[in-house]
C-alpha cells in the first residue's frame, strides 16, 4: 500500500504505485521556494516546467503549484526567465532561451487539462501572455525563432529544430490559454502557422543539429509533423538513434543513451499512432530504474557505466509524461497528442507558395 500523501489529489484509475513513487522522487527535490533543480543545483525553466507537469499528472497539486508560482515569482519584467538560477535564487546565467519561456504554455495547459482549475489558468495567464511576447520578439520573418536572447540583449545567431518545435507546441498551448482568459491573440494564430510551415518545409532555416536525437523526434513531438509523414520521419532515423532493447541514443555517433530522450520519443509514437513501438521503448527504461522511484539520466553501453553519474528529476518526469501518454490515468495524457491546433490562414499555410510538397499541408496545422 503507498503511505499516505496531504499533497496528492487521488483520482480513480490514477497512476501506478510504481509511478506514483517516480513523482515523489521528483517532489523530494523540490526546493522550498518551489523551484526543482538538476543535481548540480541549478534551476532553468523547461525543465522545471517538466517537473511540475509530471507531479500534476500523478496528483501531487500541491508541490505542482508550488512550482507554478515559482516561475510567476521569478519572471523578469521582458517576460523571461533567466537560462540558469542557484538553489539560493542567484542568477548565475543571465541569458534565457526562447523554448524555455514557451514551454511555461504547456505547463499551464496541461495544468488547466489535468485540474479543469480556471482560477489557476487565469492566475498563470498573464505570466504566459507576457512570456509568448517575449518569444515572438525573436521569430523571424520566414517564421523560424532565434534560440536565445544572449546576457547583452542580442538575440541569438540561429534558430534550433528541436527548440523551435517544442515552441509551436507552447504557442499552440497559449492560444488555447488566451481563448480561456477571454482574450483572443490572432497575431500567435499566424506566428503558430508560420512557425509550423518552416518546421514541416524548411530545414535549412535552423542550426545543423541533426547529429542530436532531438532534432530527429521533435518536429513529431511538437506538432509540426504528424500522420503518415510523421510515421515516415521516426522510420528514417530509427537504426540511427535507437538500440534495441537498451534505448534512444542523445547523440548518434555516441554510445550514450538517455532516458529522457527515449520517453520523448515515447511520446512522439504515441504521438502518430505507434502505440505498440512506444510501448517497447518505455520498457527500456526500467533497466535505469533506481530503488526509490528516481531514474539514471543515461548509459554508456560499451562501457556499461551510468553517464553521467546523476539522477535527474527531469529524467524521472520524462517517465512520467511517456507513461501517462500510453496509459491514460491523468486527464492531461494527450497533452503531447492532442495539440490545440490553430486556424490555418494566410499565404504560410499554403505549402505550394514556396514549392513545398503539396502533402505537407496536414504537417503544417498539425492533428
Amino acid at each position: 500500500m503507498r503511505p499516505a500523501d496531504p499533497e496528492s489529489t487521488e483520482r480513480p484509475g490514477g497512476p501506478p504505485a510504481r509511478i506514483w513513487r517516480t513523482a515523489r522522487s521528483i517532489a523530494a527535490a523540490q526546493l522550498p521556494c518551489g523551484a526543482i533543480a538538476w543535481p548540480d543545483g541549478h534551476v532553468d525553466p523547461w525543465d522545471h516546467v517538466e517537473c511540475a507537469m509530471a507531479l500534476s499528472a500523478c496528483g501531487r497539486t500541491g508541490p505542482a503549484r508550488r512550482a507554478y508560482r515559482w516561475l510567476r515569482d521569478t519572471q523578469r519584467p521582458d517576460g523571461s526567465w533567466p537560462r540558469a538560477t542557484a538553489r539560493d535564487g542567484t542568477v548565475t546565467d543571465t541569458a534565457a532561451e526562447s523554448h524555455h519561456a514557451a514551454y511555461v504554455a504547456v505547463g499551464a495547459w496541461h495544468e488547466f487539462l489535468v485540474t479543469t482549475d480556471r482560477a489557476f489558468a487565469a492566475r498563470m495567464w498573464p505570466t504566459v501572455r507576457d512570456a509568448i511576447g517575449w518569444v515572438l520578439d525573436l521569430q523571424a520573418p520566414r517564421g523560424e525563432v532565434a534560440w536565445e536572447r544572449d546576457a547583452a540583449g542580442q538575440p541569438g545567431e540561429f534558430a534550433l529544430l528541436s527548440g523551435c518545435s517544442s515552441i509551436l507546441h507552447g504557442l499552440r498551448c497559449a492560444i488555447a490559454l488566451a481563448d480561456l482568459a477571454g482574450e483572443p491573440q490572432p497575431d500567435w494564430e499566424l506566428a503558430a502557422v508560420q512557425l509550423g510551415h518552416v518546421l514541416a518545409c524548411h530545414p535549412e532555416a535552423f542550426a545543423d543539429k541533426s547529429r542530436f536525437a532531438m532534432d530527429w523526434y521533435y518536429p513529431v513531438l511538437g506538432g509540426a509533423v504528424r500522420g503518415a509523414a510523421a510515421a515516415e520521419r521516426l522510420a528514417v532515423g530509427w537504426d540511427t538513434f535507437v538500440v534495441p532493447g537498451i534505448g534512444v541514443r542523445c547523440v548518434s555517433d555516441q554510445a550514450w543513451v538517455t532516458v529522457a530522450e527515449t520517453c520523448e520519443l515515447v511520446l512522439a509514437l504515441d504521438a502518430c499512432g505507434l502505440g505498440e513501438q512506444a510501448v517497447g521503448l518505455l520498457r527500456t527504461t526500467e533497466r535505469l530504474r533506481y530503488h526509490d522511484g528516481s531514474y539514471w539520466t543515461g548509459w554508456q553501453y560499451v562501457n556499461a557505466a551510468h553517464f553521467p553519474a546523476e539522477r535527474s528529476s527531469w529524467t524521472a518526469a520524462a517517465v512520467v509524461l511517456a507513461a501517462d501518454a500510453l496509459a491514460g490515468f491523468s486527464p492531461g495524457a494527450a497533452v503531447f497528442r492532442d495539440i490545440p491546433a490553430p486556424a490555418a490562414v494566410g499565404p504560410a499555410a499554403d505549402p505550394g507558395a514556396c514549392g513545398c510538397a503539396p502533402d505537407s499541408a496536414d504537417a503544417i496545422v498539425g492533428p
